[in-house]
């Protein structure tokens, strides 16, 4: 099992830069695999990649996510593959949908239909990782212009057809569409004892492709914190679990608290968005059950969080992406420290003896 972790946040990114570049240096020293950006309404998802690139020499990074409607299919197809140049191929392209709010709030696109809008853009983005011309015809993207002077232009770089695109996906359609086109799949609101509810749809999807499951890199994971007063722990994470379920989407459209009623969480995801779309937040915080959030994060006592590991594997997740707790780098790089070298353990016990 591999590990990644995230840089960026909607509100807190470019408080302390230098200090984001030191941990993601510290992090690379500890053996993570992968840095993911953040691009919600704060950051964009390439920019810090860049930076970071240059003062790194192994670790892999990854956009997580860039938003499909804030650039032209093409323009995405040309970052990725200055990035995967500038980068020694150590990048990989995260896509996702994001949310009406923010898409049309903020980019002033349409977000309707999400899905039929992603595979599209993920057509016209492998046209152009190819190398070939762009010329496709869509219902919501057409290229070149119909009408005007344009023509068909082919991207003027090394074609790469086999850089690796990873999607950020929810729904069970969506998730077919990641198994039938992506390298791999970057999840959320997980709870990994209920993994039917979502790896088979991605598996389904491969089927249909003529793969398996296990050809996909599935990252999912979840905050961690490692301490002895749980109780502490879960009720720091109750206003983070409370908006996610109530202010990630509209009163009548929120995917991630969608994924919480799929694993089980059904009347606590219902009652938390009603108190939060109310304006009822400390109540909507309260009832956020502990269950949910112990079961969809790594929390609690360092044989917990072995525990918690241990249950992400046999579930088949390829890589845990670990949200280390902390008020400042140093504590979180002391988190995550420890959680770097559980993976190893759990890893270790689970390869089968050597026949040396």
């Amino acid at each position: 099992m591999k590990t990644s972790i995230q840089v960026g946040t909607a509100g807190a990114f470019g408080l302390d830069w230098a200090s984001t570049v030191a941990y993601v240096q510290a992090a690379e020293q500890l053996g993570v695999d992968y840095i993911w950006s953040a691009e919600a309404w704060g950051q964009d998802a390439v920019t810090p990649l860049a930076y970071l690139a240059a003062k790194t020499d192994r670790v892999v990074f990854g956009t997580g996510i860039m938003q499909i409607s804030a650039r032209t299919p093409a323009m995405t197809a040309m970052t990725a593959m200055t990035m995967a140049t500038i980068t020694d191929d150590r990048f990989v392209l995260g896509l996702g949908v994001s949310g009406p709010q923010v898409v049309e709030g903020m980019h002033g696109m349409p977000f309707d239909p999400p899905l039929a809008r992603l595979r599209e853009t993920v057509e016209v983005i492998k046209l152009g990782l190819s190398g070939q011309k762009i010329d496709y015809q869509g219902k919501h993207h057409v290229f070149p212009l119909p009408g005007g002077e344009g023509k068909p232009i082919a991207i003027d770089q090394r074609p790469r057809p086999d850089l690796p695109i990873y999607l950020a996906t929810l729904g069970p359609r969506s998730l077919r569409y990641t198994g039938e086109v992506a390298d791999g799949w970057l999840g959320t609101t997980f709870v990994p004892e209920r993994a039917d509810a979502v790896f088979p749809h991605i598996g389904a999807g491969a089927a249909r492709a003529g793969r398996s499951l296990h050809t996909l890199d599935l990252q999912v994971g979840g905050r961690l914190d490692i301490g002895d007063d749980v109780d502490a722990m879960v009720e720091r994470m109750r206003p983070q679990m409370a908006f996610q379920l109530g202010g990630m989407g509209s009163p009548t459209r929120n995917f991630y608290n969608d994924c919480y009623r799929r694993a089980g969480f059904e009347e606590a995801a219902r009652d938390v968005q009603q108190l939060w779309v109310e304006r009822r937040r400390k109540e909507a915080a309260a009832r956020v059950p502990a269950e949910m959030i112990l079961c969809s994060n790594l929390i609690g006592t360092k044989d917990m969080v072995r525990e918690r590991i241990e249950v992400y594997r046999e579930a088949g997740v390829d890589t845990i992406r670990l949200y280390p707790v902390g008020n400042t780098i140093d504590e979180q790089l002391g988190v995550l420290e420890q959680a770097v070298s559980l993976v190893r353990e759990v890893t270790a016990a689970s390869e089968p003896p050597s026949a040396d």
